[in-house]
């Protein structure tokens, strides 16, 4: 019954017109109701959508069609799974990625998050849910008109807010979409010691329902790849403190 009432709904939609163009999503997704289902409601939002059935296909799929975002599957079949997928796009693509995992486990949302996933749905999911999130996230990595012409020094960090570039000593460090939100978050209230709330508030924003560990997630990510150039410090029982 469920199947049939999907298959309604697609049939129903696809039949009526998309009147904008709000830029291209790849969906990753080995189970064509699911991926049907989410073509649907993504295109009704104004995107254009290129489904890819497993790991190898979506890699080139991504690379073809360099999409304003990834909705990617963590079950995948065969041997790349939908993490080694998101740490391929993450090697040299910062396009934001939305996992779908029908297993909520605090591992996989936190692999998935380390290895630079922007956000994860659990299947299973409001297509209506995803559909938000998406734009969401979009909405986040577009941020406010950026001063072309503000750089924020921490340290010997560069945050270039024109750019969207982190740089350290000059050289600019690839990080993910919400790596570099959270850190120019930080940098804009360098000094101050914020907690994991405020900086979910701040950088998820106010509707974002997940774990506060997520924080900590993304700043073991930035320790990382920033290394001892970032002059964060952990403020026990509060939060962090950039500078």
């Amino acid at each position: 019954m469920e199947k049939d009432v999907h298959t309604s709904l697609i049939n129903r939609w696809q039949a009526a017109p998309v009147t904008s163009d709000a830029g291209t999503i790849v969906v990753i997704e080995d189970d064509p109701n699911i991926s049907d289902l989410v073509d649907v409601y993504l295109r009704r939002e104004g995107f254009r959508v290129v489904q890819a059935p497993d790991g190898p296909r979506g890699l080139l799929a991504v690379e073809r069609e360099r999409p304003r975002l990834v909705v990617l599957d963590i079950g995948l079949p065969g041997t790349v799974d939908g993490f080694e997928v998101c740490r391929r796009i993450r090697t040299d693509n910062a396009v934001p990625v939305l996992m779908l995992t029908a297993r909520d486990t605090e591992l996989d949302r936190i692999l998935g998050l380390e290895l630079g996933a922007d956000d994860y749905v659990t299947k299973p999911f409001s297509p209506r849910e995803l559909a938000a999130r998406v734009k969401a996230i979009l909405r986040r990595a577009a941020g406010p008109p950026p001063d072309p012409q503000a750089v924020i020094s921490v340290g010997r960090v560069e945050v270039d807010v024109g750019r969207r570039e982190a740089r350290v000593d000059g050289a600019a460090v690839a990080l993910a979409t919400r790596e570099f939100d959270l850190l120019r978050y930080l940098a804009d209230n360098a000094g101050l010691a914020l907690s994991r709330r405020q900086l979910l508030d701040g950088v998820w924003g106010p509707g974002w329902y997940g774990d506060e560990r997520t924080v900590d997630v993304h700043v073991r990510q930035l320790r990382k790849k920033l290394g001892d150039a970032l002059p964060l410090t952990t403020v026990w029982g509060v939060g962090y403190r950039l500078g």
